[in-house]
Formats: C-alpha cells, structure tokens, sequence
C-alpha cells in the first residue's frame, strides 16, 4: 500500500473545494497524505477545507500564485507518489489505484496519466454529477501512442493534464519544481523537463472531471504568448528529439507553432486588441511560410473585423 501524497493548491474556491475534497477521500486507495496548500484565500475556502478535521492537512500561505502553493506542498509531501490536483476538478474512485498498477508493471515510468473528461455546466447552470458518466463507454487500457518516451510530442500538444497525473516523488528531487517565474505554461514547462528524463504512461479511461467555468486560468487572455515562448526556447535549447530517438521534423514543429501564433492572434483581435494581434499574425508567417492566411488576416485586422467564436 504505497502511500499517496495528495496536493490541492487553493484560492478562494469556496463553490467547489469540497466536492474536489471528498473525490480524494472517496479513493478505493486509502494510503493518502492529502495536503491543501490555500494561496491566501479571501472567501470561505480555509473555513471549508478545516471543516474536514484531520483527513485534510490544511497550510495556509500568503498569495503567491498557484505554482508556490504546488511547490509548497511538494516540499511538504511525504508520500512516494505525488499528484497534483486543481481546486475545482473531480477524481473517479479508482483514480489512484489504476495509476499505482500501471506503475508496479512500468517501474521504469517516472509519471502515468490518463485522459479526462471535460466537464461543463448543464443548462441550469448545474454541473452533471460525477455517478452520471459511464466509463465504461472509454476504451481501457494503455494509450501506447502517447506512453514512452513523449519528449517530442509535448513539444507541439501539453497532453496531460496536471489534476489526471500521478508522478513518482523522486521526479521533482531530479526535474525540479515549478517555475514560480511563469505565470501561464508552467505546467507545460515542467512536464517538458520531466518527460525529457523519464518514460511515461497514459491510460485510455478517463480518471478525472475536468471542471470548465469562467474563472478558469486558460480562459483569460494575456498579452504575452507564454505558449510559444516555452515551446521556440525549449526546443532551441533541447532539440526535437526523444531518448529514443524518435523526433519531430522542422515542418512539423513550425507548423505548429504557426497554429499556436494564430490562436493567440485571433483571440487578440476578438478582444479588439488589433497590435498585438497583427504581430502575432506576422510571427506565424515567419514561422510558417507556406500558410499565406496568417498573412491574409492582417488587412481585416487593420479594417476592424472580428472573429466570432
């Protein structure tokens, strides 16, 4: 029975912290340390969590972003897994003993991680409740594309969401821990040291409820493209290239930065934000050629268009 260590980081998710609580307590495996790391909470979140008494151990810190918080209570854990769940998501019941069985026949793994559900509001507002989905409709077992040595393909996707992941302790002493400098990617910026280090699993069955709603941090838009910063530093500094020998092609890479240029412009332009907007589109032109539409939208940027999502 290995034990667990669970780590929440939370700010003032009073609406939702409890549900996120009990979906740990309620694990089929009961090995658990679960640490709640609350990022100067403002609302009744600390209140809420203390109200679970000693299954939850709660530390409080002032506000210093989500990534010190994880950091916090990775420093603390004492578990020999260590996952990282968000405030507001949902874990099925069997999330963590799946996990440690895929880890007993990869001892080599230094993370397993499943696909998730997205989990959105029903037209009253109210959020489907978690016995309603069916599992059994996902296909089980290993998703063998996305397991090994993925180095190459997190350079172009971040295919693992951090609530759905379990790693093993001894992969933050040798990666290290979030950069408490970055404040969007971060989690895209770890997962790129580690998965450069170890070999990873990914189940096909979704373990995890990811909660969508408005407050969510990949919702708000921001004027740097941390996205394609990460992605043009990392692979100028480590390469295209996995441990074994797998490797994305230039095409491939720039193709998709091109994408991500793209998005970030549109998403720019929706808001009216025509400068940043228009560079951004230049940046993909650059970085893919080939793909005259980045350059196409610039005069209906300049003349006022909008896209609608």
């Amino acid at each position: 029975m290995p034990k667990v260590s669970v780590i929440i980081p939370s700010f003032n998710c009073e609406l939702y912290i409890a549900e996120t609580i009990n979906s740990v307590l309620n694990q089929s495996h009961k090995n658990v340390e679960l640490i709640v790391v609350d990022d100067g909470s403002t609302d009744l979140t600390r209140e809420i969590v203390a109200s679970f008494g000693s299954s939850v151990r709660l530390i409080v810190q002032e506000n210093l972003g989500r990534c010190a918080a994880r950091n916090h209570g990775i420093h603390e854990a004492g578990g020999e897994f260590i996952c990282l769940l968000d405030h507001d998501d949902y874990w099925f019941s069997d999330k963590l003993a799946l996990q440690l069985a895929e880890f007993q026949y990869h001892p080599e793994a230094g993370g397993v991680y499943s696909n998730f559900i997205m989990w959105d509001e029903n037209p009253d507002g109210q959020f489907p409740s978690p016995d309603s989905f069916d599992l059994t409709v996902y296909p089980a077992g290993i998703d063998a594309d996305l397991s090994g040595w993925v180095y190459h393909l997190f350079l172009i996707d971040i295919y693992m969401l951090t609530s759905a992941a379990m790693f093993r302790a001894e992969v933050f002493q040798r990666c290290g821990f979030y950069d408490e400098s970055l404040p969007y990617s971060e989690d895209w910026e770890l997962w790129l040291r580690i998965v450069r280090e170890y070999p990873i699993i990914k189940l096909r069955r979704p373990t995890t409820l990811y909660r969508q709603h408005p407050q969510q941090g990949n919702r708000v838009i921001r004027d740097i493209d941390y996205r394609t910063e990460l992605l043009s530093r990392t692979a100028k500094k480590w390469g295209m290239c996995s441990r074994d020998g797998r490797c994305l092609t230039r095409r491939q890479f720039h193709q998709q930065l091109a994408r991500y240029y793209m998005s970030f412009a549109l998403g720019h332009l929706q808001y009216g934000k025509r400068q940043i907007a228009i560079r951004s589109f230049i940046k993909a032109w650059f970085a893919y050629p080939l793909n005259l539409k980045s350059l196409a939208y610039i005069p209906a940027a300049l003349f006022g268009w909008k896209p609608k999502y």
